[in-house]
């Protein structure tokens, strides 16, 4: 059988873009021979689109896109993943659907059946789970039909969630092949975690399974694609494209192909270039302010920019103070240059002058601190956003994740914008991604990458005055945010007793910033935002 992989992307709410795509997709499949299309889950709406679901035409005119949609399909059927109604007289209103359309009218449907509610996802706040599988018959073959989570068995979830299977359930009434509709989001290692579930999938149901994955960025969640098709023994016979849209062609009887394995450093850059494009499109932007700082945050995050938007839809700022070195502005001409992006310098010296001496009288017998250097990065984080305003560029904050769980970032300061997008790259990750962007040239100034990291808010400042190692500090992060270890567990593994106790300090007494920074892109398993929901007042020790 062949099978066509509408790999797409969709964008949440837009459901005549979506509809679009989906009949372009539909058309060329089966131009190419397709003898069913499969489409990603809830690519009508796109995914997740969260409390768009209550508004109160959203299912409805969801479901007038399903007959749009139908108009357009011939003998040649497609599943489309798409929100119906819960006709049960209990539960949830709302139902996570595949629609099964052939000759112009919809002649089966299916039901998601294992509705996760852990890190990101919240299904169950909206769906009624379905109660049984049904096995559907297109083009003369036994088709299961499932939708994303319905094939993660406990193997490869976090714990035992679920005492459904639905594959397992569908292969005993006898298919000839399992389809599956996902919308799986990235983050590092999914990617294979996804292969050798789906492998180990086709081997216990004995049939081949043919997988298909959304792309593109939706918020902080960034879908890669690598739709995947395996053979009854497991072997991979179809491998779709990471990061972009696609229409794939699967013969069920065709041969095993080499597993495409994609560098990590790539595959995590080419994951925030497109999660920084849809962001920026999605949300009616053109272009994007950056502010240089001369440091390795600013410049990465400029080099995303450039690879998403173009050169001529970025612009960066330097904003140097008494306290900038004389390298730091030339790094950010340098970087500028090599990007080819639009370059201004504007320094905040009188500016934070004339603030002082406005707070003078009500800071008379009180020491310089901290709030001073706070006062020159909230002057900044206003001079980019008058450009933002004025320009109308989205402005995107630097700041990386080490920083942001400590609370080494200034709200209303260097955290002011509409997009964080190294903000779930610990400092350790964005010091090895400069590295492989200058693998060929320079394109970061290697004076940016070997300088000690400073915020240069006053003399002589270096970020390892007041931070541990980040080597150190990121080990002790990803034990204690990423994988929820205990202080105490932490300190066993034998990491200093002090240290790990006051990273874990600093990180609880912050949860209040991150609250009110931009959405940050997902690229680890455990980033701040919306999979992770910490109180911010709240007394556990741990």
């Amino acid at each position: 059988m062949k099978i066509g992989i509408a790999q797409m992307n969709s964008i949440v709410g837009d459901l005549s873009f979506n509809a679009d795509e989906i009949i372009s997709r539909y058309q060329d499949l089966v131009s190419s021979g397709a003898d069913l299309v499969i489409t990603p889950e809830l690519s009508v709406t796109g995914y997740p689109p969260r409390d768009l679901i209550f508004r109160s035409k959203f299912i409805d005119d969801n479901l007038k896109v399903i007959e749009k949609i139908a108009e357009k399909v011939g003998n040649v059927p497609i599943v489309v993943g798409c929100i119906d109604y819960n006709t049960q007289n209990t539960g949830n209103p709302f139902e996570n659907a595949a629609v099964v359309i052939k000759d112009h009218e919809i002649v089966g449907k299916v039901t998601k059946c294992l509705l996760p509610s852990y890190d990101v996802f919240d299904e169950t706040r909206y769906f009624e789970p379905s109660k049984e599988v049904q096995v559907q018959v297109l083009s003369g073959m036994k088709i299961g039909i499932t939708i994303c989570e319905d094939i993660w068995s406990e193997d490869f979830l976090p714990s035992k969630l679920y005492v459904k299977d639905p594959a397992g359930e569908l292969a005993k009434k006898g298919i000839d092949c399992l389809v599956n509709l996902s919308a799986s989001p990235y983050h590092m290692g999914k990617p294979k975690d996804r292969h050798a579930m789906l492998s180990f999938l086709a081997r216990r149901i004995h049939a081949p399974v043919v997988y298909c994955n959304s792309v593109g960025g939706n918020d902080e969640l960034i879908f890669d694609g690598n739709s995947l098709a395996f053979s009854a023994d497991g072997e991979l016979i179809s491998q779709g494209a990471s990061f972009e849209s696609q229409s794939i062609l699967v013969d069920t009887e065709s041969t095993k192909i080499s597993v495409r394995e994609d560098n990590q450093l790539e595959e995590i850059y080419n994951a925030l270039v497109l999660g920084l494009r849809d962001y920026v499109t999605k949300c009616g932007f053109r272009s994007a302010l950056i502010g240089l700082s001369g440091g390795i945050d600013s410049a990465l995050t400029a080099v995303i920019a450039e690879r998403a938007l173009g050169a001529d839809n970025v612009y960066g700022v330097t904003m140097p103070s008494e306290f900038s070195s004389s390298g730091s502005v030339n790094d950010s001409l340098s970087l500028a240059e090599n990007l080819g992006i639009g370059f201004e310098e504007v320094p905040i010296k009188n500016s934070f002058a004339t603030l002082k001496a406005e707070l003078s009288e009500v800071f008379q017998n009180y020491e310089e601190d901290i709030t001073e250097e706070n006062m020159q990065a909230r002057i900044r984080g206003l001079f980019l956003m008058s450009i933002s305003n004025k320009k109308g560029h989205l402005l995107l904050t630097t700041g990386n994740k080490s920083e942001l769980a400590v609370g080494y970032c200034t709200i209303y300061g260097d955290m002011c914008g509409g997009l964080a997008v190294i903000s779930d790259l610990p400092k350790t990750l964005v010091y090895k991604l400069a590295k492989w962007i200058n693998r060929k040239k320079e394109i970061i100034p290697w004076e940016t990458i070997e300088k000690a990291p400073s915020a240069e808010l006053k003399p002589n400042q270096k970020d390892q005055d007041t931070l541990p190692d980040y080597e150190i500090l990121d080990q002790i992060l990803e034990l204690y945010v990423d994988q929820s270890i205990s202080v105490s567990s932490i300190i066993a593994k034998g990491y200093d007793k002090d240290l790990v106790k006051w990273i874990a300090s600093r990180v609880e007494m912050n949860e209040w910033k991150r609250w009110q920074s931009a959405p940050g892109l997902r690229v680890t398993s455990k980033a701040f935002g919306v999979g992770r929901r910490i109180p911010i007042a709240h007394r556990y020790k741990n």
